[in-house]
């Protein structure tokens, strides 16, 4: 099977991202959300110096289910996927089961932070999108879907997302196989394909060289697929 990993700021377009990647991809493909792995009680360093959550420090996420759940999902198990509720910000007394499939989108703003689980992926990308945009994203998403309010989704990014993209986020990107700028549509229509002809030909691995010769620009590991 195949692990692709999606990072990126909150409100870059990982999930629209994967979610185009999933409709392209002829194999048996499904997603798993980083988010699902936010701590019940979290340590002292998901807090703000005023008391507030951080969810966008390293210490927020549950990362020793993480590596468990995608080393199984690697030797072909199903994972019980925690349900964190953002409303109330707890973890629920529920699970999600997530079967293995040919291929499986990991993603979430850490997702290739991590070395162990950057081992684990055989794509990691990285969306790199204005944080104008992103940040508008966020609001209309937090509003609509999470019960905030516009005061207080405009002083969290302030207050913990905006230092957090640029301490820990931003420098993801020195490990992603494919930095993505705002056309998602190219990005997701060649990462696909090289995932279709990869299984056409039976190939099991996947890995920069393999891009390379399927007439990629690959410089120094790295393809930008940002778009002028």
């Amino acid at each position: 099977m195949y692990l692709i990993g999606i990072s990126g700021g909150s409100g870059s377009g990982k999930t629209t991202f994967a979610n185009k990647l999933i409709n392209m991809v002829k194999e048996d493909i499904s997603i798993l959300h980083m988010d699902s792995y936010y701590l019940n009680v979290q340590p002292q360093e998901h807090y703000t110096a005023k008391g507030n959550p951080n969810y966008d420090h390293p210490a927020a996420f549950d990362w020793e289910l993480l590596r468990t759940h995608l080393s199984e999902l690697k030797r072909g198990n199903p994972i019980e996927v925690p349900v964190y509720d953002f409303v109330s910000s707890s973890r629920l007394q529920k699970t999600t089961t997530l079967n293995p499939s040919d291929v499986i989108v990991f993603e979430g703003i850490f997702s290739i932070f991590d070395k162990e689980i950057r081992e684990l992926l055989d794509i990691r990308c990285f969306l790199h999108v204005d944080a104008d945009i992103r940040i508008a994203r966020r609001i209309n998403r937090d509003v609509n879907e999470r019960g905030r309010t516009l005061q207080s989704v405009i002083a969290q990014y302030y207050e913990t997302v905006r230092p957090m993209y640029n301490k820990f986020l931003a420098p993801q990107k020195d490990y992603a196989d494919f930095i993505i700028g705002e056309e998602t549509d190219i990005a997701a229509s060649i990462l696909s394909a090289k995932v279709n002809e990869l299984y056409k030909i039976g190939k099991y691995c996947l890995n920069t060289t393999n891009l390379n010769r399927g007439g990629l620009e690959v410089d120094n590991h790295q393809v930008n697929l940002n778009h002028d």
